[in-house]
Parts: C-alpha cells; sequence; structure tokens
C-alpha cells in the first residue's frame, strides 16, 4: 500500500460523546472545565464517576460545608482510594476476613484455632485479611504469612501498632475512621471468621448478618470458630434464637447464614464448599444472575425451579448467557449463569438455592 503524498489531510480519530450527565454543579462553565479534566484522564467508560465524584467536591464547597465534613470526606476518600490501590492486584483470589480479641494471648486455645485456620486457608490458596493487631488478629497472619495476608489496621489511642508480623508490609493499611475499615473490609472478603472476642467483634458480627439479611452486601460464607469445648458461640446463637427468633425480631431462617464450627477443617470446608458451584453474583435490571462454576443440568434446573419458586416473583430460574452488562464490563463472562427475578427480600433463602446448587446431589 502507497503511501499518502505530504500535504494530504489526515482525519482526526472521531471524538468520543461527553456522558450524559445528571448530577451536575449548577454552572455551565464549570462542568465543562471538570469535564475536561475527566477526559484528559483518558477513561471514557467511567467518566460519568469521576465527573460525579468532582461535583460532589465543588458542591460541599459552594454549600458552606464546614472545615470538620471536608476533613472527614477527605480523609474517608482518600482512606478508599488507598485501600483500593493496595488490593486491587489480589482481586483475582479469594480473601477470608478473620475477626476476634486483640487480647487474646498466644497459649491461648482461640489463638491456636485462629492461627491453624489462617495456615489452613492459606494452604488452600486463600489469602486473609485481619485488623493487624494483636491477638487474634495476629494469630491469623502468623498462620497465613505476611505473603498470604493483608492487614487493615485502625488508628486507636491504646491499640494502634500492627502487630510485627506484618509490620513495613506494602499489604498493610491503616485507618482512621471505623466505617472506611469496615468498607474495605467488606468490600474485598469473599468470606469471613470470626473468633471469640468482645464488643468489637460482637459489632462486626451483628453488622455483617445485617448486611447480608438486607442484601446490603453480597452472600458469603461466615463461620463462628471455637474450640470443641468452648461455649462462646453457641451461647450467641441460643441468645439469638430466644430472644430474638423467638420473639419474631427475625426469620430463624437467618441464621442459615452462619455456621458454628469447632474445628479448623470444618471451617474451610464451609468457606470452600460454598464457592464449589456458585462464583459470584450480579444484578442485572430486575434479574439477579448467578455465575457458576459449572453448567446446571435439566433435572437440576427443574428441581431449583421447584423449589424455590417462592422467592421468584416472576417467570422461572433459567439459564442465560453473559448479559450485555456484563459483556461490557468483561465480567467473568465466560462463566455459566443462571437468572432469576429474585424478590430482593428473602436472602437467607438465597443462601439456601446457592446451597443447593453446591450440593446438587442430595
Amino acid at each position: 500500500m502507497s503511501s499518502p503524498p505530504d500535504d494530504a489531510v489526515i482525519p482526526a480519530p472521531p471524538t468520543p460523546p461527553r456522558p450524559r450527565l445528571r448530577y451536575r454543579t449548577g454552572d455551565a462553565a464549570v462542568d465543562d472545565a471538570l469535564l475536561t479534566i475527566v477526559e484528559s484522564l483518558g477513561r471514557p467508560t467511567d467518566a460519568d464517576l469521576l465527573f460525579e465524584s468532582l461535583v460532589s467536591v465543588v458542591r460541599m464547597g459552594r454549600e458552606g460545608a464546614d472545615r470538620a465534613d471536608l476533613k472527614l470526606v477527605t480523609a474517608a476518600l482518600k482512606e478508599l482510594r488507598y485501600a483500593s490501590l493496595v488490593f486491587s492486584p489480589y482481586r483475582d483470589v479469594r480473601k477470608v476476613s478473620i475477626f476476634g480479641s486483640a487480647r487474646t494471648e498466644v497459649d491461648d486455645p482461640y489463638y491456636v484455632l485462629a492461627r491453624d485456620f489462617g495456615a489452613a486457608m492459606a494452604d488452600a490458596a486463600w489469602m486473609v485479611i485481619t485488623g493487624a493487631g494483636p491477638g487474634i488478629m495476629a494469630a491469623g497472619i502468623e498462620g497465613a504469612g505476611a505473603d498470604m495476608a493483608f492487614g487493615v489496621n485502625i488508628l486507636l489511642p491504646f491499640e494502634s501498632t500492627a502487630t510485627d508480623a506484618i509490620v513495613g508490609d506494602p499489604k498493610l493499611i491503616n485507618f482512621r475512621y471505623f466505617f472506611t475499615r469496615k468498607l474495605t473490609f467488606l468490600r474485598e472478603s469473599d468470606a469471613f471468621a470470626l473468633f471469640p472476642g468482645g464488643f468489637g467483634t460482637m459489632d462486626e458480627a451483628f453488622e455483617l448478618l445485617t448486611l447480608l439479611q438486607t442484601g446490603r452486601a453480597q452472600l458469603a460464607p461466615v463461620v463462628l470458630v471455637e474450640p470443641p469445648k468452648s461455649s462462646y458461640w453457641k451461647s450467641w446463637r441460643q441468645f439469638v434464637l430466644d430472644e430474638l427468633a423467638r420473639r419474631q425480631l427475625i426469620s430463624p431462617q437467618d441464621l442459615g447464614m452462619v455456621r458454628i464450627c469447632d474445628s479448623v477443617d470444618e471451617a474451610t470446608e464451609e468457606i470452600t464448599t460454598f464457592y464449589s458451584t456458585f462464583h459470584s453474583q450480579r444484578t442485572v435490571g430486575r434479574r439477579l444472575v448467578l455465575r457458576l462454576t459449572r453448567e446446571v443440568g435439566d433435572a437440576e434446573l427443574a428441581r431449583l425451579d421447584r423449589e424455590f419458586a417462592d422467592i421468584v416473583v416472576s417467570g422461572h430460574i433459567e439459564r442465560i448467557s453473559a448479559t450485555q452488562s456484563e459483556l461490557d464490563d468483561d465480567d467473568v463472562v465466560d462463566l455459566p449463569r443462571l437468572a432469576l427475578r429474585f424478590d430482593r427480600t428473602h436472602f437467607a433463602r438465597l443462601r439456601q438455592l446457592i446451597d443447593a446448587l453446591n450440593t446438587p446431589h442430595r
């Protein structure tokens, strides 16, 4: 092919269209300047979200937000940005968060159990996330090894120093705020293991269950781990049954989203089995899409459609290909899929559906 003459006019590549924006500053000139900044980043697919982030900052300035509010928003954004940067290279690796008391001593059976659990999960190619402090947190990191661990530390007046096992590691993150730290735990974890602890552990347990119960977090395995002769989680479960379920403050099915385990093998099996068939989920339009590691046969699909019709608001549970939204995001597009119009209320029943997928020959 011959080259064009020197004086030929080569058309410029087409300029990508600017995103349709609903959330604006109210000043066209400012909006245009912000869009110019966003366009310079070279991320047209995400331009709308980047633009809205900048708009929020401008609006806070114009609305006279006081300095304390600005400090809060700025610090939170910084913390979440940095956490995303640290975790992003490991997004394809399964991770389990480990919660428990910072006051547990090294020779305590709870410490030994947490250490052995961390080691077992690392052996299964899972990484662990802990609060990076002493006690149960140190045990989890010690068991997994620093290479397979993240530390999500909270800066407190009396417990702000990370355990030596992860000090200096680039996967250690220090947080000022509990809410950004909790969001990081939740967003980055594929499973949760809770060992006996104090107020903080109870807070993490009930907040996690609330988020799962209401669908504000994706379903994930939750194990409550204690030695065989311990009564910590068994007493907790009895309290929940007697004072919450009996009074109809929760559904008895909600406790199906957690499992008390008295051995490392039982806890690791509960977690890994959850992902034996089930891979992940995503809501696309009005349908819940379940991405799977294997195809579901006709007989199994018919059984699932029959047994879980109570949580399908219309239509049936059906096989589908990757949706356009998933294709656009390159979101595990090669995996088999089921879709249903889930009622978005009975998440404990949805967990039972996932369990049924994971044990097809029950």
